[in-house]
């Protein structure tokens, strides 16, 4: 199947910010979000939805992203703030943070998906598969994916039984197995149905 070519705007002559978030269905760990502002005419054959590329592709973009973005921030909000919160403003929350952190205030802000809550006065557009279809949210993809792979890889060192370093938290069978065999761990989102039985945990 031939690739869709990215755009490299939604309004062309402002400072646009492509926004996206990584983690969203995990079981465990944080929801990473990323901000990017990409420079005018920037292209990349490679760059496409970080779900489309391979693991080692979005690592050989990651870099190319931070050395000719005019500007990018990544930033994390961890299972407890997700629990008191609840995963979709959990996102929210990171993906308005990774904006504020940016050394350059965009004049409009791109967000993949269909939903948003802005805290700050900068317009905003959403948009469905944004990630495939603009380039500043598909290198703010990348960058919340990779962010977030390395995090998850770094716990799975702290807890090994749980298959992070393959699974990123997801809630596979191997997961939930070590979930029901171990107990959930201090990363684990308890607001989430941890097993696929309706069972009380014991914590």
């Amino acid at each position: 199947m031939k690739k869709q070519k990215l755009l490299p705007y939604f309004q062309e002559n402002q400072v646009e910010a492509g926004c996206d978030e990584a983690g969203r269905g995990c079981l465990a760990g944080p929801v990473f979000a990323a901000a990017v502002i990409l420079p005018a005419g920037f292209e990349n054959q490679l760059l496409n939805d970080s779900k489309q590329l391979t693991e080692k592709q979005r690592y050989q973009l990651r870099p190319v992203i931070e050395e000719q973005a005019l500007a990018w921030a990544v930033v994390a909000v961890d299972n407890h703030e997700i629990d008191e919160v609840n995963i979709l403003n959990a996102s929210f929350l990171a993906m308005n943070r990774a904006v504020a952190q940016l050394k350059i205030k965009p004049e409009h802000l791109l967000i993949d998906g269909n939903r948003f809550r802005t805290q700050g006065d900068i317009p905003y557009t959403c948009m469905v598969k944004g990630d495939g279809r603009f380039y500043s949210i598909a290198a703010a993809s990348v960058l919340a994916k990779t962010y977030r792979d390395d995090f998850m890889l770094s716990i799975h060192r702290e807890f090994p039984n749980y298959d992070w370093d393959k699974n990123k938290g997801y809630p596979t069978k191997k997961h939930r197995a070590a979930i029901r065999e171990h107990g959930p761990t201090k990363y684990h989102r308890m607001s989430f149905r941890l097993l696929d039985e309706q069972l009380v945990l014991d914590l």
